[in-house]
């Protein structure tokens, strides 16, 4: 049924009866064929974006030797820097550097000062 020139009904640009696969749109109904995962964990800071096809990762830079970081990133930097970690090793220096790094020393037994 026609009304003047244009027809009752004329159906949206994205529907087509008879195309199921193809999509027109690049929002809803293709996020659900996106099952292909392009990053994957980075052995050296273990976040989730290490590029499989590049070989590096986005956050660390790995495999280059030095951490990837830029001044533009004021907070990422504060994020990643020392400090914000274990720091098994550096600690301990820490700590033996207050002592001056003594070496091959014995240390007193604490009733030997406490007696004088």
């Amino acid at each position: 049924r026609f009304v003047g020139d244009q027809p009752a009904f004329s159906p949206s640009p994205f529907f087509s009866p008879g195309a199921q696969h193809a999509s027109m749109t690049k929002g809803t109904t293709s996020f659900g064929r996106r099952t292909k995962k392009t990053h994957t964990l980075c052995v050296r800071c273990g976040r989730r974006a290490f590029h499989k096809q590049k070989s590096t990762c986005a956050a660390c830079g790995f495999p280059k030797a030095s951490m990837r970081h830029y001044n533009w990133g004021t907070k990422a930097q504060r994020r990643k820097t020392t400090g914000t970690g274990r720091m098994k090793h550096l600690r301990a220096v820490q700590r033996r550097f207050r002592n001056g790094f003594r070496e091959g020393s014995q240390a007193k037994p604490a009733k030997a000062v406490a007696a004088q």
